[in-house]
């Protein structure tokens, strides 16, 4: 039963994980008739991008204290339906003010807290099998994101409008939060390899120093960085920048970059999770060299995607960047837990996301800021700014390759 529960519990995270993202996802699909009936500049929605990026960035390093030392079953569980409330609220405002709140601040306190518990929880039940479990929940995220071009393709014919697709989908998130209380255990029964507990203060300076006193995990961060600040920038203005560049419809534009770009990650992602476990025992560092290499090579198809002449040459090119993304962030968090204790995990992953959160966020009003100036041309800049970005990443976890890895590597 115990072995069997670890991959019920890798599904249900991943349902959980699926509406995480298609949820994150819904605004930027819906960006344009949102624009067109609250009368939101693009310099606005980026704002609206960036305040939720900060208010992940300063909840979710909250969320990873609470994950090491309290139940992360109802963290999980109240999170999700939190999150979901407020995609709900979003089918009822009336402008910026409600869009800046409603998706930005109460959206992205809800969506912290999920991560850092969920992240740990898995790796308390899956050793050997961590790059696959991982790369499953990981998965749920590219799922959630296709469905999420479909949805709205569908739900703006069926539904009537994008407040009905707000609100119905927060409803599905409830309904999915419910259940956990009832099929969602914890995991402290497991164990989580964590020292005898001590004063509040003291464990907390030790979980801030195996995080910011180690320069792999430092490396790593910049990895990640990198990634979010692509990920936000993609996830918000994609679609806008292809329906406006090549004049196709909402709905086809949305399927087109969100759907094609996240079934090839999904492939990567299950792909590399089974690769990495397969050579990782016998490498220890093939894990990072993979993220590197990724980071590398998703360049070049980052500024193609600006550059493209075509809508089919964009749609190959968003193809390749989410190839290279896949096989970066199925090893995200693996990456992290190789160089910081168990017992500072949930926190190690909160201060991830924070950093990453916090200056991946910027993507979102630099890209409005250049859209709202040059229109198209501002976008396409966007696009080559977002691929130094991938070689900075990548340059930086080259350093923990050759010089800090094996310092810094945890062996369980």
């Amino acid at each position: 039963m115990k072995n069997g529960y670890r991959w019920l519990l890798v599904a249900m995270l991943s349902c959980a994980f699926f509406f995480h993202q298609a949820d994150r996802a819904l605004f930027g699909l819906l960006t344009i008739p949102i624009q067109d009936e609250l009368k939101l500049t693009d310099v606005q929605i980026g704002w609206i991008n960036t305040t939720l990026s900060w208010t992940l960035a300063a909840m979710t390093v909250v969320a990873g204290f609470l994950g090491d030392r309290f139940s992360r079953k109802w963290i999980i569980t109240l999170s999700l339906i939190a999150w979901s409330l407020m995609t709900v609220c979003m089918g009822f405002i009336g402008g910026f003010a409600g869009a800046l709140f409603f998706r930005s601040i109460a959206t992205g306190v809800g969506e912290s807290f999920y991560a850092p518990s969920a992240y740990a929880l898995i790796a308390v039940h899956h050793r050997e099998s961590r790059s696959l479990a991982l790369s499953i929940h990981q998965a749920a995220l590219y799922i959630g994101l296709m469905a999420s071009g479909l949805i709205v393709a569908w739900a703006l014919g069926a539904l009537g409008s994008w407040r009905n697709v707000f609100i119905a989908f927060g409803l599905a998130g409830c309904a999915l939060g419910v259940a956990f209380v009832w099929f969602l255990k914890d995991g402290r029964d497991a164990g989580r390899g964590r020292p005898e507990r001590r004063n509040a203060e003291h464990e907390t300076l030790e979980a801030l120093r195996a995080y910011f006193c180690n320069p792999s995990a430092l490396c790593a961060t910049a990895g990640f960085v990198a990634i979010v600040f692509v990920n936000n920038a993609y996830l918000f203005w994609a679609p806008k920048f292809a329906a406006e560049k090549f004049a196709v419809g909402v709905g086809e534009a949305g399927r087109g970059v969100m759907l094609w770009h996240h079934l090839v990650a999904l492939g990567a992602i299950l792909l590399g999770g089974a690769v990495t476990d397969r050579f990782v025992a016998r490498m220890p560092r093939f894990r990072l060299g993979f993220q590197v290499v990724a980071l590398a090579c998703g360049a070049p198809a980052l500024l193609w995607i600006g550059l493209a002449p075509s809508f089919a040459s964009l749609l190959v090119s968003a193809g390749a960047y989410g190839a290279f993304r896949g096989f970066f962030e199925v090893n995200t968090h693996a990456s992290l837990f190789d160089v910081v204790e168990p017992a500072y995990r949930s926190t190690a992953v909160g201060l991830l996301n924070m950093i990453a959160f916090f200056f991946g966020g910027l993507s979102g009003i630099a890209m409005g800021a250049l859209s709202h100036r040059w229109g198209v041309r501002g976008f396409e800049i966007g696009f080559g700014v977002m691929a130094g970005a991938y070689l900075l990443g990548a340059a930086l976890m080259a350093f923990s390759f050759f010089f800090t890895f094996n310092r810094n590597r945890i062996i369980e």
